[in-house]
């Protein structure tokens, strides 16, 4: 090769050879970083979820035995239901509330700085909710559980932007992955904390809620030892020596020039541009494709049937003879399961790629939702039917684990920018929410009416889904945020292209 080329292809030679030297897995401060983040963000999420499902009748008998004390009266049975279902569902109310505030904070307090504040919710939970039986006021827990719910909007929404930007391009990913991660092991940890054994016995309620604020505590710990994300602060806050400072600790010292120029050609991307609002991302016509496509994601996540199987699991478990009192470890084995293909599936997300993932992810749970319907609605022919079924709710959870439940996050951060994730964030997250508290509502009279057969709706859900994602939605891996965006303008200019070829076409034809 002569020597002038040589050069000039240098500087890329150079930049191969440093990636080749990269191990299989991020480095020990990278996965500190992502426990730091994820042990007080995601994974009181999935805690807070699981966790109110072991002290139902505890909860519910305080309540009785309040209202009788106070009133000298006993309380209707359909209105210890609705306040125990307010109890349930204020959760989702207070994570819509994050979802609107989390991007925003995000903007003006950094990431890591509004992961760290987001803790104040979570210990003002545990207190209200710790405080509630001693008080005697029913009316704490659902304060405590509105916090609650606020925490896990503001944690959804910025910790997987904090992990996205931390990471480096090849490692997205499985960096990614950490959200889903701390969900499934913050949903297994509830529900091995709510065990008899542990902290499931009637006196033990009051303190079971409120170890909400262990993690938090933890992250308060921890999480000021790593620094903020180097994408915010070069870009956002222009803080040169900042973002060195923090790719070295994060990336090492032989790695952060690369990650540092590739941080900077997003910068130049976005020269003159602001963090976008909401509002203003539905406006931008070029970003409609990514957001329409995040949406339905988003969406899809709430309403594919992972709810409904969890619905299910009871019935299905005493059908199979397990007795009552172990359906609650068996319903463990289910949160050990989701918990192992969101492991495995950060092991496999950059060899496979996203598009692989979570399209094969709901390939399989549509044929799920079709052998389920089939094992239900035989369920009385014979005997093995009640373990087939079984076998059919493992396997859904295992294909959404393995897809949708950790690939979703991933994508919402790569197929947007520096100054218009936030935006993105806010908006997927109040989709997700409202789609959580919609089937939440709903679902009920789904069964009511559909009984087994409401599973075909979820299969149609899934298989749609599919479809789009296989036809329109890039693979993402190893791509930069630069590159990903140039795929969808790219695909944009083609769409306008052909439009006005069309009315040229239809033009001329008058």
């Amino acid at each position: 090769m002569p020597r002038k080329n040589t050069d000039e292809y240098a500087p890329l030679l150079i930049k191969d050879h440093g990636a080749k030297r990269r191990s299989k897995l991020p480095n020990g401060s990278l996965l500190m970083a992502m426990f730091a983040a994820g042990i007080g963000g995601t994974f009181q999420y999935g805690y807070n979820v699981s966790v109110i499902n072991a002290p139902t009748m505890f909860v519910q008998s305080f309540i009785n035995q309040t209202w009788q004390d106070r009133y000298q009266t006993e309380i209707s049975e359909k209105l210890v239901t609705f306040l125990w279902s307010v109890i349930v569902s204020v959760f989702t109310l207070g994570g819509l509330i994050g979802a609107l505030l989390g991007g925003t904070l995000s903007v003006k307090m950094g990431r890591k700085g509004t992961l760290l504040t987001n803790n104040a919710f979570a210990l003002l939970a545990a207190m209200f909710m710790g405080l509630s039986y001693p008080a005697g006021s029913f009316e704490l827990i659902i304060v405590g559980r509105l916090l609650s719910g606020v925490h896990a909007g503001i944690s959804i929404c910025v910790q997987p932007l904090y992990l996205g930007e931390i990471a480096p391009t090849q490692y997205r990913g499985l960096m990614g992955m950490g959200t889903s991660i701390f969900i499934t092991v913050g949903i297994l940890t509830g529900q091995i904390m709510g065990l008899k054994e542990v902290l499931g016995k009637e006196e033990y309620w009051p303190l079971l809620l409120s170890t909400t604020c262990i993690p938090a505590i933890v992250q308060l710990v921890i999480l000021p030892f790593f620094p903020e994300s180097p994408r915010y602060l070069l870009i956002d806050r222009g803080d040169d020596e900042g973002c060195k400072k923090a790719l070295k600790q994060l990336h090492g010292a032989s790695h952060c020039d690369v990650e540092k120029e590739d941080i900077e050609k997003e910068r130049n991307n976005l020269l003159g541009f602001k963090a976008k609002k909401p509002w203003e991302l539905f406006a931008d016509r070029s970003m409609r494709l990514q957001l329409l496509t995040v949406m339905l994601l988003n969406s899809a996540q709430q309403l594919n049937g992972i709810n409904a199987i969890y619905f299910y699991a009871g019935y299905v478990f005493t059908e199979a003879g397990i007795a009552a009192d172990k359906i609650l470890y068996v319903t463990v084995g289910t949160g050990a399961c989701e918990c192992l293909t969101a492991l495995t599936c950060g092991l496999l997300i950059e060899s496979l790629g996203r598009r692989v993932l979570i399209t094969g992810g709901y390939v399989l749970m549509s044929i799920c939702c079709i052998l389920f319907t089939l094992t239900l609605t035989f369920s009385n022919v014979s005997p093995v039917f009640p373990y087939l079924s079984m076998v059919c709710i493992f396997a859904f959870i295992l294909s959404f684990g393995l897809g949708p439940g950790g690939v979703t996050n991933i994508l919402t951060t790569e197929l947007f920018t520096q100054t218009t994730r936030p935006a993105a964030y806010m908006i997927t997250g109040s989709v997700n929410w409202t789609s959580f508290f919609f089937i939440s509502l709903v679902f009920p009279f789904i069964v009511i009416g559909l009984q087994q057969y409401c599973f075909l709706v979820f299969m149609v859900i899934c298989t749609s889904v599919a479809l789009y994602i296989f036809f329109v939605v890039p693979e993402t891996k190893n791509k930069s945020f630069v590159e990903i965006q140039n795929h969808f303008k790219s695909s944009s200019r083609k769409g306008q292209t052909a439009d006005s070829s069309g009315a040229t076409l239809l033009a001329s034809s008058f």
